[in-house]
C-alpha cells in the first residue's frame, strides 16, 4: 500500500504562486512516474505535469512556462511550483504514482487550489 499526502494549496489572487507537496510512503523509485492532476468543477481530471523515474518531465500546454514539477528522491517527495496562477488554474490538484512494486495505481486526497481574479 501506497499512501500519499498532498498539501500547499490554498486561496491566491490571480499572478500568485503556490507550490504544492505531495510526500509518498514509499520510495519514490518504485514509481515509473510521478504525475499532477487537476480537476475543476464540471470538467473532466486532466494531466497537468510528469515526472518519470529518470526525471524526465512532461507539462499540459496550458501550463508551460509557469509551472514547475520537481521531486526531492530523499524526502520521497514531489512537488509542483505553479507560477503566474490564473482563474482558469482554480481545481482540486490530485498526485498519483504507477507502483511497479504492487501493480497499482494510487491517487492522494486532492489539494484545493483557488486562483481569484
Amino acid at each position: 500500500q501506497v499512501h500519499l499526502v498532498e498539501s500547499g494549496g490554498g486561496l491566491v489572487q490571480a499572478g500568485g504562486s503556490l507550490r504544492l507537496s505531495c510526500a509518498t510512503s514509499k520510495s519514490i523509485f518504485r514509481f515509473n512516474a510521478m504525475d499532477w492532476y487537476r480537476q475543476a468543477p464540471g470538467k473532466q481530471r486532466e494531466l497537468v505535469a510528469t515526472i518519470t523515474s529518470g526525471g524526465s518531465t512532461n507539462y499540459a500546454d496550458s501550463v508551460k512556462g509557469r509551472f514547475t514539477i520537481s521531486r526531492d528522491n530523499a524526502k520521497n517527495t514531489v512537488y509542483l511550483q505553479m507560477n503566474s496562477l490564473k482563474p482558469e488554474d482554480t481545481a482540486v490538484y490530485y498526485c498519483y504514482v504507477d507502483d511497479v512494486v504492487t501493480g497499482r495505481d494510487y491517487w492522494g486526497q486532492g489539494t484545493q487550489v483557488t486562483v481569484s481574479s
